[in-house]
């Protein structure tokens, strides 16, 4: 609340405006800036989870760093009517060296900031770097509560850096006597996680965390199905049909709230419509060394033309067919 003024608030009267005409009328109306955007600080992981591009080296685009020239750029010309600014896209974000120098940026222009992280590199002084960088909101994944279950998906992580990564984050606000950021604890549920759901939540007490978190995993081949398919109904976003197969649980509407509110900016600079465009395949515009400017692209006809398509039909559109639009799951 602190970080809102009376421009943000009419730039996002204005986007839910045109967003409600434009359902209704079955056309691309587009009023305003975006409230939220991502930003990638990198592609580079340390961990090797087999439904990432990151974590399985597969991505088709090129790895590389944020520079903080182009971050501010971007934060300059967007300041005043961005809400909330999320550092991360894919990739381990404490692996770019300028990481905590952009969110210290972002936040003396009074712009709600936030990331994910493994936590294997929050140790004493990283984190006391990220509390006194004015970081609000902190997602950790711990996708188990014991070694075994979270090596399971976090291939190549250490539970044990984790935990400790949490604990040096409470104790560094302590510490400098700061409410932020807001550590929450994001648990990805997979059949050989499911189990221990009851047992995260008491961890997370233990913890001292402000809360957790339970989403659902997406799966890319999940048509034959997955032995990380939980058997909860709840956390999964499939179904079984009686042919064996698996589906898709979500209903693909003739509209997205995010193509009108948020966008994705790669590490390199490339706009992307959401994050479920994971390899860039749908470049609405690129952000050149030169700064051409984000909004030149946001009020492009490319841009105009993927909003055209998604009220045509979602499910024409490959990157929407495993959305997740409401299904994370909190507790």
């Amino acid at each position: 609340m602190q970080k809102l003024s009376l421009k943000k608030l009419y730039n996002a009267g204005l986007i839910f405006l045109s967003y409600q005409m434009s359902k209704q009328l079955g056309k691309p109306i587009h009023w305003g800036n975006p409230i939220s955007i991502a930003i990638e600080p990198t592609t580079s992981c340390n961990l090797r989870c087999p439904e990432c591009p990151s974590g399985l080296r597969s991505f088709t685009r090129p790895t590389g760093m944020l520079s903080e020239d182009l971050f501010t750029k971007v934060i300059d010309e967007l300041k005043d009517t961005l809400m909330n600014l999320t550092f991360y896209f894919q990739g381990e974000p404490y692996l770019n060296k300028n990481f905590l120098n952009m969110v210290k940026i972002a936040s003396e222009r009074k712009v709600f900031t936030s990331t994910s992280t493994n936590a294997h590199y929050l140790n004493e002084e990283m984190s006391v770097k990220t509390v006194a960088s004015g970081l609000d909101r902190l997602i950790v994944s711990l996708d188990g509560t014991t070694q075994e279950t979270y090596e399971n998906y976090r291939i190549g992580g250490d539970i044990n850096k984790v935990i400790l990564g949490i604990k040096n984050v409470v104790d560094a606000k302590k510490q400098l006597n700061s409410s932020t950021p807001k550590i929450v604890i994001q648990f990805l549920v997979v059949r050989p996680n499911e189990h221990q759901i009851e047992e995260a939540k008491q961890l997370a007490k233990e913890l001292e965390v402000d809360d957790i978190q339970f989403k659902t995993a997406q799966i890319y081949d999940y048509e034959n199905g997955s032995p990380l398919i939980p058997s909860l109904d709840q956390y999964s976003r499939y179904q079984k049909t009686k042919e064996g197969k698996y589906k898709f649980k979500g209903k693909w509407e003739r509209h997205c709230w995010r193509l009108w509110n948020s966008a994705v900016i790669t590490w390199d600079g490339k706009v992307v419509p959401c994050c479920f465009d994971k390899d860039a395949k749908y470049v609405l515009g690129t952000i050149k060394n030169d700064y051409i400017g984000f909004r030149k692209i946001w009020r492009s006809q490319s841009y105009i033309n993927f909003r055209k398509q998604i009220l045509k039909g979602r499910e024409n559109i490959d990157i929407c067919k495993n959305c997740t639009e409401g299904l994370t799951i909190y507790n």
